[in-house]
């Protein structure tokens, strides 16, 4: 068995893993690269590999950059199945659609605004390709062995990093001189003890393991000191008069803080304030969460059937239509924003900074990972001015990072989740930036013993 690394080797976007064996071609994940214009302008380059050589896709989770270049794929001529968790397969409709709309966006966009002899853009993909790439997708229940090619099985367990998301497992049958050979990649992994979903699943045994990095580096700040930082941070914007900005992940974080919301209702004074959740995709991924609540934890099943429920809180206003989303420009104060995109790259919540980033009582507080070079990242690192919709925006709101609502796995749960295996496997780091998986590597060497090696783009590994 041979894994070749085409994507998230050195970076925490474009997840993009292809595995040979038993003379097939398995591709795990494929996502859009995101950060930079230079960077995502790698998404349009010919893939690696022939795509018509491609046996079977699995996904390990619904996240855009590890789904977004599937219609891309499947427009370039690969005709075989998807496989992925039931949950996985309905968030994709929605992250999809979502995708190829603002890339076809973008083109009319570039389009319009194109000098002349500028050649015309195209999106990346469009509907039509979407819905030709849902027609692919197979789904694979969680701890069901599946053989997805002759020869070559999987089995999905849940990495409760966002709902649907599966730990990997691929077996390659081998040889009468060599028994089976097995693979483990992680996709994303969650943290014990998170809201709504279940830990991530330990697994005992592996020939090697492919393990993401993204927060290889450090360990995420206690979860209970971030909710009362948030408290704080609604309590003082309330004081001052201004809007609280949350740009947010249509799945997983924005799920997340409406948890938080119902937990804390009473104590946050929440009554107090208008809030939105203006981002139809997000609307929808309620809709999706409430069809799979037996994927919930002990506790988020109980918080689903309490009051307030987190999806129906008393002043919370849904705004698919852009309308409803133009009339919160309007507001001065008193309001909590939560659209997407999560690192700023797109989406609403870019209208929304335009209106408030000059604001000194205005608040912005991010609560996921900013890739480098999105907006996002640049507002975290402090940046005093930003451009936004051809103007040059003054930053005076103050921005906060709130890292304990991470999903990701910190280094301490990463190195427990590592622990989960009887012998000590080798590594492969991928998913991560070489700032977190470089501290990450000589961690598992020094701990665990373990051989350990970063992923790089193109590169090869036996099994």
């Amino acid at each position: 068995m041979r894994v070749t690394f085409h994507g998230a080797a050195g970076e925490v976007t474009g997840s993009c893993h292809l595995v040979e064996a038993n003379g097939h071609r398995i591709l795990l994940d494929c996502g859009l690269v995101q950060g930079r214009e230079e960077d995502e302008g790698r998404n349009a380059e010919p893939f690696p590999f022939r795509v018509e050589d491609i046996d079977a896709v699995v996904l390990s989770h619904a996240h855009i950059d590890h789904a977004g270049r599937l219609p891309l794929l499947v427009k370039r001529g690969y005709r075989g199945p998807i496989w992925t968790h039931p949950a996985t397969a309905d968030l994709l409709r929605i992250m999809l659609a979502d995708s190829a709309a603002l890339a076809e966006a973008d083109a009319n966009y570039a389009n319009r605004h194109r000098a002349p002899g500028q050649p015309e853009a195209r999106p990346l993909y469009t509907q039509r390709d979407v819905i030709d790439t849902l027609k692919q997708v197979r789904v694979l229940e969680y701890d069901v062995v599946r053989e997805i090619a002759a020869g070559v099985r999987v089995r999905l367990s849940d990495a409760g990093h966002i709902l649907g998301s599966a730990i990997v497992e691929l077996w390659g049958n081998g040889s009468e001189a060599m028994k089976a050979r097995k693979l483990v990649f992680s996709g994303d992994l969650g943290l014990r003890g998170i809201p709504i979903l279940r830990n991530p699943t330990l697994i005992p045994d592996a020939d090697l393991v492919m393990m993401e990095s993204t927060y290889g580096d450090r360990p995420h700040r206690d979860r209970g000191a971030t909710v009362q930082e948030l408290g704080e941070i609604f309590a003082r914007a309330r004081e001052e008069g201004g809007n609280v900005l949350i740009p947010a992940f249509a799945v997983g974080r924005t799920q997340e803080i409406l948890y938080w919301f119902a937990k804390h209702y009473d104590d946050w004074q929440l009554g107090r304030w208008r809030i939105f959740l203006d981002s139809p995709m997000a609307v929808k991924v309620l809709d999706v969460y409430n069809r799979h609540t037996r994927l919930f934890d002990a506790d988020a099943s109980r918080v689903w059937v309490s009051h307030p429920h987190p999806f129906r809180l008393p002043n919370l206003r849904l705004t698919a239509e852009v309308a409803q989303s133009q009339e919160i420009n309007a507001i001065k104060g008193g309001a909590i924003i939560i659209a997407g995109s999560g690192m700023c790259t797109g989406g609403r919540i870019r209208h929304h900074l335009r209106q408030n980033l000059g604001r000194r009582n205005a608040h912005v507080v991010f609560v996921g990972y900013q890739a480098a070079g999105t907006l996002g990242r640049r507002l975290v690192d402090g940046a005093t001015q930003v451009r936004l919709f051809g103007e040059d925006i003054r930053v005076n709101a103050q921005v906060h990072t709130v890292g304990g609502l991470s999903a990701h796995a910190d280094q301490p749960e990463l190195l427990h989740w590592y622990g989960g295996f009887r012998e000590r496997p080798p590594v492969v780091l991928v998913h991560g930036e070489d700032r977190a998986r470089e501290p990450l590597a000589r961690k598992l060497r020094e701990t665990c013993g373990c051989e350990v090696s970063l992923a790089q783009p193109g590169a090869s590994v036996e099994v």
